[in-house]
């Protein structure tokens, strides 16, 4: 798990310069002077609702779409003046697979390679190096399509990497995986990472930022509106907060003016939540507070405000379980 209690970026030089990016499809302005600066060796991710602005600022830093107004810089090069040159140093993991099904893992590595100009043979020691580094030496010489969701994308992620970029882009790469297929895709991307590779990660799982990145860049309407490291933006909710499941739906109002601050409502999972400061103070005097009331608590934890309430507080109400929806 990254560790978010010090923000390490400073320590890298920026490898990512984005500056008053724009960009306008009819009357719909996708980018409004949206700024970023993502450090080298580290993961930034972005968040944003539907329709924010994510792809369409991945797509221009990748050099897939140029902007209307802005500066744009990866690796040192200016992207939009220089694009051949970016290209040749970064990798790009859309949300869906780009290999073969019919090719086995390691035919497709070496067919990347030589679409790579590397040739035969570096493309084929280049592929046994991927292969090795991703833990699919094994199921090497196997038809993709008979490989699990979560191998599928860890070949996708040895394929963007074929050409040893210094710059990985990763635009939602696990969605539709199991639990399990995440963690694997997970588990890749911080050895990447520990390896030097700059990752710049786009996601609809607020468990997957909070998991792999260094600092989150939450963007809205096409411009960043907070960042930080996760827990600078917990920080921004208003601390820990004290959740309380009771055993009685009906003392739900009751738990509730007995705990400190300004207390929320759940019915239907029977919760009462509430801001606190002194984390084992307001513990011990909520049990304490229940206990004389005669309430029964089914569960009492203490915890950190989650990216979820992080993302609604500072952009509203949103569905972040579907596909993001830009126009084109």
């Amino acid at each position: 798990m990254t560790d978010h209690s010090t923000d390490h970026s400073a320590d890298h030089d920026p490898t990512i310069v984005v500056e008053g990016l724009r960009k306008r499809y009819g009357d719909k302005q996708a980018l409004d002077g949206l700024d970023l600066t993502v450090h080298g060796g580290t993961v930034q991710g972005i968040l944003g609702p539907n329709g924010a602005g994510k792809t369409t600022a991945v797509r221009i830093m990748s050099t897939l779409l140029r902007p209307d107004e802005g500066r744009v810089e990866v690796a040192g090069i200016d992207a939009v003046t220089r694009p051949d040159e970016v290209r040749a140093r970064i990798g790009l993991l859309g949300q869906y697979a780009a290999v073969d099904e019919e090719l086995s893992g390691r035919q497709n590595l070496e067919m990347f390679g030589r679409l790579h100009h590397l040739g035969a043979r570096r493309a084929t020691a280049r592929a046994e190096e991927l292969l090795t580094r991703f833990g699919l030496t094994d199921t090497g010489t196997k038809a993709v399509k008979r490989y699990s969701g979560g191998m599928r994308r860890r070949l996708d992620l040895a394929a963007s990497l074929i050409s040893e970029p210094r710059v990985l882009f990763l635009d939602e790469p696990t969605t539709g995986l199991d639990p399990r297929g995440r963690t694997e895709v997970w588990n890749a991307v911080r050895s990447l990472v520990d390896g030097g590779t700059t990752v710049l990660l786009t996601t609809q799982y607020l468990e997957e930022a909070d998991q792999l990145a260094d600092r989150i860049a939450v963007i809205d309407r096409g411009k960043v509106i907070a960042q930080g490291t996760a827990d600078e933006l917990k920080t921004r909710t208003g601390g820990d907060r004290i959740d309380v499941v009771l055993h009685d739906a009906g003392q739900l109002a009751r738990a509730a003016s007995l705990l400190p601050g300004e207390a929320s409502v759940d019915e239907d999972r029977r919760l009462v939540s509430a801001p606190v400061g002194d984390r084992m103070a307001a513990l011990t005097e909520t049990v304490r507070a229940l206990e004389s009331a005669g309430i029964v608590a089914e569960d009492i934890a203490v915890r950190r405000p989650t990216l979820d309430e992080v993302f609604l507080h500072l952009t509203g109400p949103t569905d972040l379980t579907k596909a993001e929806v830009e126009a084109e």
